[in-house]
């Protein structure tokens, strides 16, 4: 942590502290120079379908661009920014590694502005106070709550409508597991939150017992990635060691999967199959997610995930996109945006919806 401050403060220091629709415009402005576009890591399966989109959309607007992946890291995200600065870039693109640290938004912001480049932050959210503050600075995200509030009903009214078959433990309640992904991440938090809070509101309408977390002794209520990277590896690994000691034989078997994106659900999956569940003729443990990958979709057709919140990769890539080019044309930066999706001066909302394969 302390090497990636540093090197933020060098960030600041080597382009200057100035305030926000201020710079030289003339070295590495919109002009000339490709946008440079940052990827908090090429892992992220819905992430590589937003990058697809919006590398499709760059070139069919004719647009040079950039990609870089950090893979994880903050540190290598702050040197891969001063490089494309260097380089003249005219648009930084930026999915930011460290969601959680407003000092790393500034920093980014500050050196951009500086050297007269516009930033369109995009998917991880940042501080509206930040962003907002910087006429040459958008955010194209959704609303992180939206996603939680859709899955939790989601799973409240399957629950309710399949109560006595998904009761393996036949104790009256559902045993839940939740698969959070990342610590300090708005959309995680809001996720874990509503995901349960709405299903149990559901619940309660229909005269059923709230959900209980599988683990009296887990007072957080959800298990983390512990490399932030919200992956199957991390959901079939979580998944596999709590199938050990919680089971039908035990009488405590976990009877229901929330996972905060659709990675970790299909982890969870490949562990259930292996202990027999979730496969054709066998018993099933409902598996939910969020993104609508591909891989899920396929998963939800062959009956053996639920369902999962469609978060529009296409959509969201579509604007930032328009807004990048807004940028390099001089025309305000979201021409062409649906007002419906727009929050402020410096915001773009892409809408979720539910999927279910139906």
């Amino acid at each position: 942590m302390k090497k990636i401050l540093a090197l933020l403060l060098a960030l600041v220091m080597i382009f200057g502290l100035v305030g926000c629709g201020g710079g030289d415009s003339e070295e590495g402005g919109n002009e000339v120079g490709e946008v440079a576009v940052f990827w908090y890591t090429f892992g992220d399966t819905y992430l590589s379908s937003v990058r697809a989109a919006m590398n499709a959309a760059f070139e069919a607007e004719g647009i040079v661009y950039q990609d870089y992946d950090a893979n994880n890291s903050q540190t290598t995200q702050t040197e891969q920014i001063q490089t494309a600065i260097t380089k003249g870039a005219s648009v930084l693109v930026v999915n930011i590694v460290d969601a959680s640290s407003d000092d790393a938004t500034q920093a980014i912001l500050d050196a951009a502005n500086t050297a007269g480049i516009p930033v369109v932050f995009f998917n991880r959210s940042v501080s509206e106070e930040i962003v907002s503050a910087c006429e040459t600075a958008a955010y194209v995200g959704t609303d992180y709550t939206q996603a939680g509030h859709m899955q939790g009903k989601m799973i409240g009214e399957y629950l309710v409508a399949n109560y006595e078959a998904l009761d393996l433990n036949a104790d009256g309640t559902i045993s839940y597991v939740m698969f959070k992904g990342q610590e300090g991440n708005m959309e995680a938090d809001a996720r874990t939150q509503f995901g349960v809070e709405d299903a149990d509101a559901v619940l309660a309408e229909n005269g059923k017992p709230a959900l209980a977390f599988y683990d009296a002794a887990n007072t957080s209520k959800y298990l983390l990635d512990q490399n932030g990277a919200w992956s199957a590896a991390q959901g079939q690994e979580h998944m596999q060691t709590l199938l050990s000691k919680y089971s039908e034989d035990n009488g405590n078997m976990v009877e229901l999967v929330i996972a905060n994106n659709d990675d970790m659900a299909l982890g969870a999956i490949s562990a259930l199959q292996a202990a027999g569940y979730n496969k054709e003729g066998a018993k099933y443990i409902p598996v939910f997610g969020v993104d609508a990958t591909d891989a899920a979709k396929e998963k939800i057709a062959d009956k053996s995930m639920t369902g999962t919140i469609k978060q529009d990769a296409e959509g969201m890539a579509q604007a930032v996109v328009d807004i990048a080019a807004n940028f390099q044309a001089g025309v305000d930066k979201f021409e062409g945006i649906d007002e419906a999706n727009m929050v402020g001066t410096w915001r773009v909302n892409i809408p979720y919806s539910a999927y279910t394969g139906e």
